[in-house]
């Protein structure tokens, strides 16, 4: 317990000598949440990184985050605690592969929108950014006229065509997390918490969204289980939400969704980061999240713009 503490003070005393934040994603571990300056999903990490006045910024989530954080602060030094934290999303759709569909389909003049959970190099070919908390805000706002091509995540890409009627192709990318939440999973837990409501991610495959109650965001999981009218909640996506729906709710009986081999779902991708290396992060500013400028640029407008369009 005592080399706990040491670590959390060592971590919060080199955040202040190197003027960093501590940025952290919902799925992190509990530990790692408590000592960061905010914690939250996609849309609202992005929003933190572009209004920080800090020198460093350290980013406790996965690769795709703190490049998302070195587009809208090439000045800054961004690092990562574990730099082999990746993304099965962001894996499933690699630069090249879009750019060479998009050069053999450019007679259909896609508007191209892309789920947050990709590269720096896929958002630069991209129109506009979504997360799953504005995603239905920003396919309405698309042009009526051009077909729109929604990349990499097919599951996200079919909720928000059932909420907004908008025809759209799907990338078949998927978060390995999310669809090992299956049918029978889900209705066992129900079995066993009758009375429970259950609320989902939209990453989930739409056999797990029809058996949910609320489908949305990781921040939207928040406002929803406090305004909850029973005090049981299956909240089915990774463990990490658990921390702070529990510190935020603490009226609630809040139960992993399980899957079909285990209690609850937890990102391998996630978990790399530890309290360790973040302090090693801090101490060292190192790795470092670099980024070709050119990639950088382009990369830049479809976020401003998806940052924009959810206002």
């Amino acid at each position: 317990m005592q080399a706990a503490l040491d670590l959390k003070d060592e971590i919060l005393e080199l955040k202040r000598t190197q003027n960093a934040v501590i940025l952290a994603h919902n799925y992190q571990t509990g530990d790692i949440q408590d000592v960061a300056d905010y914690v939250g999903d996609s849309l609202g990490l992005a929003y933190k990184a572009k209004e920080t006045n800090a020198d460093v910024i350290v980013f406790c989530g996965v690769h795709f985050m703190a490049e998302t954080a070195k587009i809208v602060n090439p000045g800054k030094i961004v690092v990562l605690p574990d730099k082999d934290a990746g993304c099965s999303l962001e894996q499933s759709c690699p630069a090249d592969q879009l750019e060479a569909f998009l050069k053999e389909n450019a007679e259909k003049n896609y508007y191209v929108i892309a789920y947050i959970n990709c590269s720096g190099g896929v958002k630069a070919l991209c129109d506009v950014i979504c997360t799953s908390g504005n995603a239905v805000k920003i396919v309405n706002q698309a042009p009526a006229d051009r077909p729109i091509l929604f990349v990499p995540d097919a599951n996200l890409g079919a909720w928000v065509m059932e909420q907004t009627g908008r025809k759209m192709d799907l990338w078949q990318g998927a978060c390995y997390v999310h669809v090992e939440f299956t049918r029978d999973s889900i209705n066992r837990i129900k079995e066993e918490y009758p009375d429970a409501l259950v609320v989902a991610h939209p990453e989930c495959t739409q056999a797990v969204r029809l058996l949910a109650d609320e489908v949305c965001s990781t921040e939207k999981m928040v406002h929803y289980c406090k305004d909850a009218p029973v005090k049981d909640i299956i909240v089915v996506t990774e463990s990490g939400m658990l921390h702070r729906l529990r510190r935020e709710c603490p009226d609630k009986n809040l139960i992993a969704g399980p899957t079909d081999r285990c209690a609850c779902a937890d990102c391998r991708y996630m978990k790399m980061n530890t309290m360790e290396k973040l302090r090693n992060c801090l101490r060292d500013l190192q790795p470092r999240v670099e980024m070709d400028e050119e990639v950088r640029r382009r990369a830049e407008f479809p976020l401003l713009r998806m940052l924009e369009q959810s206002k």
